[in-house]
């Protein structure tokens, strides 16, 4: 690889021992997916960041580079593990509170900014279109790339570091023109109207294109940034999408030929094809739990969680997952003394995928308007999920069943 004077000083060790190791990382990533040189990048969004991802040799890695070193761009923090001002309240073991506190603490030593979130879009981390970023977290990643038209590759929580540190990352991957065609045309039939809908095309479209770039054609309206959030956390867990595109409705794709090949044969999204995914995520009987905001939530959505729940109270447990941010409006709206008020916990600053107390509830069954929600809960907190539009979901919570 072609590295500038300074890219040469910070693997000479000119900047301290943490920017060192951390242009070696990128260095070798480079040299591993063929970069020929590295890219400047304004702004990261760190994935590792809650203890129960990284342990204790995350934890140390990190305490380590925070003794001598700061981030030379901005950084925002994903969902962490816990709610950092309320996990006495809310139930978090006080050994894993106290870690996850510690790794917070040296991120903002190095600089973080700690908006705690999976869409630090809704709090304030909104790059511009083509701009060179480094993101983790899949939900984040496919919105940048898809909605912003931002560039970035799928960065993990070392990778993330290096590049907060350092201020670059190898030119390959996303940053690419060539890799951000498409490369599954997919015809939608069954327009999408609700949020289930979109997470169903969303978890469709990321099982059949995996880790590459699937492009839908023939959505009549434009999605709202809900409805992006919703499609594109979907293909992001059911397959590995970082980007995609919408012929009309995203930046990169005015038209079908500015995204994908003629030689492209489309696979269709139809009635069909949408039970097939609904399929996979259909019970009836008692809801345990009721989860909204996976990713978080935004203001438009928490007014209308409080809408539904208004004068109501709630028979099954119900977490509404936002960034702290976002919850400070909704506090100032009214919003949230609407929902705790009907029985609901507004839980910050961490999501279910991320946190360890679900464990010790007992629950059994979850209601969610996530694809992403639903395709994990079997597996991290063996919970047997229904997929429902967002008012489906507070009426099973209110109801304390579901009747499909």
């Amino acid at each position: 690889m072609t590295l500038t004077k300074e890219e040469q000083a910070m693997l000479d060790g000119e900047y301290g021992k943490a920017v060192q190791q951390s242009m070696k990382v990128l260095v070798t990533l480079g040299k591993i997916y063929g970069a020929e040189r590295m890219i400047k990048i304004t702004n990261v969004h760190s994935p590792g960041v809650s203890y129960r991802v990284t342990g204790d040799s995350g934890l140390n890695y990190v305490k380590e580079a925070s003794r001598d070193a700061v981030f030379k761009i901005p950084m925002t923090l994903n969902a962490i593990g816990i709610d950092y001002q309320d996990w006495k309240k809310i139930g978090f073991p006080e050994d894993f509170s106290q870690k996850q506190i510690e790794l917070s603490e040296a991120y903002r030593k190095m600089g973080a900014i700690e908006v705690n979130s999976c869409t630090p879009y809704l709090a304030g981390n909104f790059p511009r279109f083509g701009e060179h970023i480094a993101w983790g977290e899949s939900s984040a990643i496919v919105f940048a790339n898809s909605v912003l038209g931002a560039r970035t590759n799928r960065e993990g929580g070392p990778t993330a570091l290096a590049a907060a540190l350092t201020g670059c990352v190898p030119e390959c991957g996303l940053h690419l023109d060539k890799n951000r065609r498409g490369t599954h045309l997919i015809k939608v039939e069954k327009q999408p109207v609700t949020d289930k809908d979109y997470a169903v095309l969303g978890y469709f479209a990321g099982k059949l294109a995996g880790k590459d770039v699937p492009v839908l054609e023939g959505v009549h309206n434009c999605p709202s940034i809900e409805n992006f959030k919703t499609l594109g956390a979907a293909m992001a867990s059911s397959g590995a999408v970082a980007l995609y595109h919408i012929i009309g409705h995203t930046p990169e794709a005015p038209d079908k030929n500015s995204v994908i090949d003629d030689s492209i044969k489309p696979v269709v999204f139809g009635p069909k094809e949408y039970d097939e995914v609904c399929a996979k995520f259909e019970l009836s009987g008692p809801i345990d739990f009721v989860v909204i905001g996976c990713p978080h939530v935004s203001i438009i959505e928490m007014r209308d969680i409080a809408r539904l729940l208004e004068g109501k109270k709630l028979k099954s447990g119900l977490w509404v997952c936002i960034a702290r941010s976002v919850k400070n409006l909704a506090d100032t709206m009214g919003y949230s003394k609407i929902i705790i008020d009907a029985g609901g916990e507004i839980i910050c600053d961490t999501c279910p995928v991320l946190c360890c107390t679900l464990t010790q509830r007992n629950y059994k069954t979850v209601a969610t308007n996530s694809g992403k929600m639903a395709h994990y809960a079997p597996g991290l907190w063996n919970l047997q999920p229904v997929l429902l539009n967002l008012d489906e979901c507070i009426r099973a919570g209110i109801a304390g069943k579901w009747e499909a």
